[in-house]
């Protein structure tokens, strides 16, 4: 499972590369990677999306899933707190993360990744929420990270 999980990242980032090549419609890039993220993981990605640094909070960028919060504070919920923090945040079980943002009640566990700019700042972050309890690993971040460091190139100016 393990392996599988590995090979289908490794789809993953090669697919999101090739989607930003040559293409200068950012939002568009990122609704497509949102997508290519969301089928991947159907069963494990309920909710996926983009949140960024905009006007000192965090505001919603393209994602797949249900309706979404459209604001997030500096160091409020996971995302807020993974900007904070600058670091990617696995909880295996949000309703024991203390001030968790409950855009929708499905969710249950959350893996939050920070994406930097060349000079560190924190231009947003990758949002990913499941049904399932403890549904996130060291794999996921391991993966996610790449592919926050594929999407900080895609020149992300809004």
């Amino acid at each position: 499972m393990m392996e599988d999980k590995r090979s289908q990242y490794e789809l993953l980032c090669a697919q999101v590369k090739s989607l930003m090549e040559g293409e200068s419609n950012v939002m568009g890039v990122l609704a497509n990677i949102t997508a290519a993220m969301h089928d991947t993981f159907p069963d494990t990605f309920f909710w996926v999306g983009f949140y960024f640094v905009k006007d000192d909070e965090l505001q919603l960028g393209p994602f797949q899933g249900p309706v979404a919060c459209y604001h997030i504070p500096f160091g409020k919920g996971v995302c807020g707190t993974a900007w904070k923090e600058r670091k990617t945040l696995i909880v295996p079980d949000v309703e024991a993360f203390p001030g968790h943002i409950a855009c929708s009640s499905l969710s249950r566990s959350e893996i939050v990744v920070p994406i930097f700019d060349e000079d560190q700042r924190v231009l947003g972050v990758i949002d990913i929420d499941s049904k399932n309890l403890n549904s996130f690993d060291k794999t996921d971040q391991e993966y996610l990270e790449k592919i926050a460091s594929i999407v900080a190139n895609v020149g992300i100016n809004l």
